[in-house]
């Protein structure tokens, strides 16, 4: 079984993380989203929140599903059998730093692979930080994030 982790932030998940989730969920038999509880950082919503967000709008694929995990990243991947780390790209700075951050890990542990997945161009500029800017202003987050999680994101900043 061809197992594969999509780590990151997702404060919140935005239309181009789902896209990353579901075309890799077509890549492989199991993708695992692991949502990084990152101590250092303040986040918008708590891990436990991001996790449920993420199953809500993901609950229709089947081989995905979304746990927590603070650590190393190969570390993760090893606890959940994976041998794939999928890694999404906006644009070139997103690929120096993912670059990097793959050598590590291969470094860490030669057994896993990076596979990076070029977002659709229509999501290259969205990012959670831009979702949470816009939301802060009360903008129209249509077309940034799943319809499902607005009301959820707009609860924060009322």
């Amino acid at each position: 079984m061809r197992i594969a982790v999509y780590p990151g932030s997702f404060d919140p998940i935005t239309n181009g993380h789902l896209d990353i989730i579901k075309r890799a969920s077509r890549v492989y038999d199991k993708v695992i989203v692991g949502v990084l509880s990152n101590k250092s950082k303040t986040p918008l919503f708590t891990a436990k929140e991001r996790v449920d967000m993420i199953g809500q709008v993901t609950g229709d694929i089947p081989n995905v599903e979304v746990d927590t995990f603070d650590g190393l990243l190969v570390d993760f991947a090893k606890s959940k059998g994976a041998t794939v780390i999928v890694k999404g790209l906006r644009t070139v700075a997103d690929f120096e730093y993912e670059f990097q951050m793959a050598l590590l890990n291969k470094a860490l542990n030669p057994e896993y692979e990076t596979m990076f997945m070029m977002t659709n161009s229509k999501y290259s500029y969205i990012s959670s930080s831009m979702v949470k800017e816009l939301a802060g202003f009360h903008g129209d987050l249509t077309e940034f994030v799943p319809c499902d999680i607005i009301k959820r994101i707009e609860e924060k900043y009322n």
